[in-house]
């Protein structure tokens, strides 16, 4: 079996809607409470057995790269304090795993990110996460889908039941349930309006992929907006062998809007003083 190891974070996005907080300070690092956005993917990613972290980033995303290494002018500042609790997190973070960047230097869609970061991959299954659908459950969303693809080897996406009037935000699937939420697709679409909406099951930043994708990436055509969609790759993907859709157990805050942004804080905010 392709033991996964790998998981692939995009982030070279602007994060305009934060603006002007993400002028200088990349919208993954905005902050949960006391930790940033990105560190909880790495976390939930470790959890669920990877240990290769690969970052596709852009301009201006120096600060990623800078949070998961060793500051040793802090180290040093707070050493033999209490201020050095704070940084346990972190450091079995560093020390679990690798990390790796490549830079995405056109901004054309998931799909391409995901093309840009396979010299970090190599020719393996592996995930993606998407640090600003924020997600919480024990065990995570991750390690849920890593037990399934231990059992099919296929590629594998995260699902969740959306309003019909939010379909066009999402990639949605078309598929049979073949077991308690678990779904074989048949095809997808990328942002559909209402009336064209196969299901009200829409696509979320959790991907498990095989190495396959690659290929399908790079011959297909651009999609809406003359973007490179991950959904219209793994669409064909799924006329050719299994791919299944996961109606994961948890919850998810959509931390690419201001509402769930502050959504998440909350729940995260709650949580560390009940």
């Amino acid at each position: 079996m392709n033991m996964l190891t790998k998981c692939l974070f995009p982030a070279a996005g602007y994060g305009t809607r934060f603006l002007p907080a993400t002028k200088a300070m990349p919208k993954e690092m905005l902050p949960i409470v006391n930790k940033p956005l990105i560190q909880y993917g790495v976390e939930e990613a470790i959890e669920a057995g990877f240990h290769d972290i690969g970052f596709v980033s852009g301009r201006g995303k120096r600060a990623i790269e800078d949070h998961f290494d060793i500051s040793y002018e802090l180290e040093h500042q707070i050493a033999g304090t209490s201020s050095e609790f704070f940084l346990e997190d972190i450091r079995r973070v560093i020390s679990g795993c690798s990390f790796s960047y490549t830079r995405q230097n056109e901004i054309k869609g998931l799909g391409h990110a995901i093309l840009t970061g396979q010299n970090l991959i190599g020719d393996n299954s592996f995930a993606v996460v998407l640090a600003d659908d924020f997600c919480v459950n024990s065990p995570g969303v991750l390690s849920q889908m890593t037990e399934l693809y231990r059992q099919y080897e296929c590629t594998i996406v995260a699902v969740e039941e959306v309003p019909e009037d939010q379909t066009r935000k999402y990639g949605i699937i078309e598929g049979e349930e073949f077991e308690n939420g678990l779904f074989k697709i048949s095809g997808m679409i990328e942002k559909p309006e209402p009336q064209d909406a196969p299901s009200d099951l829409a696509i979320i930043g959790r991907y498990i992929l095989t190495p396959d994708i690659f290929s399908i990436l790079r011959n297909n055509k651009t999609g809406k907006d003359g973007e490179i969609h991950i959904t219209d790759a793994i669409n064909v993907q799924s006329k050719k062998q299994m791919v299944l859709g996961y109606k994961f157990k948890g919850q998810r805050f959509d931390c690419g809007t201001t509402e769930g942004f502050v959504k998440a804080t909350n729940y995260v905010f709650g949580s560390m003083t009940r």
